[in-house]
């Protein structure tokens, strides 16, 4: 086999995996929206928020793994419709602490795991050097088209 069959080999083989992330996770978002009437976004959000309130929006970013621009985005979304409470820090009034509200509780209640969740858990059962060469690989993947500078927001969540 020629280094050009092994190219388009590989790179369909990557390209196949990722469009089945990809659809994994916009079937995943549509049915959240379809049963829950939030975004998979925000689910991921208040699935975070049921393991512990968070003491900021940062905390909370960090937490999802994404920028916190984006996670302010979906907070103000959740605490529109009422299913979580962003209140003044009673150490730092400049903070916010981020909480479900029993509205919250009760959405998430009805719901299962995000596909986020799903692929997260997934990444952290695979050894630990499988790991680190996915990552490296993706970030180099990133470098090579041009967008490793553009902000990660949460999955299928329009900002703003």
């Amino acid at each position: 086999m020629s280094v050009t069959d092994q190219n388009r080999i590989d790179v369909g083989r990557a390209l196949n995996a990722l469009r089945k992330i990809v659809r994994a996770l916009r079937v995943s978002a549509r049915a959240t929206e379809k049963e829950l009437g939030i975004s998979g976004a925000q689910l991921f959000v208040l699935q975070q928020l049921a393991e512990k309130p968070a003491s900021s929006i940062n905390d909370l970013a960090e937490r999802t793994m994404t920028h916190q621009s984006s996670v302010s985005v979906v907070v103000a979304r959740l605490a529109e419709q009422g299913l979580v409470l962003r209140e003044a820090s009673r150490q730092d009034a400049r903070r916010s602490q981020i909480a479900l509200t029993p509205a919250g509780q009760a959405l998430l209640a009805r719901s299962g795991p995000t596909m986020q969740v799903r692929l997260a858990e997934g990444l952290t059962r695979l050894p630990e050097v499988q790991r680190e060469q996915l990552v490296e690989g993706l970030d180099a993947w990133l470098r090579a088209t041009g967008i490793d500078q553009e902000e990660a927001a949460l999955f299928f969540e329009e900002s703003q």
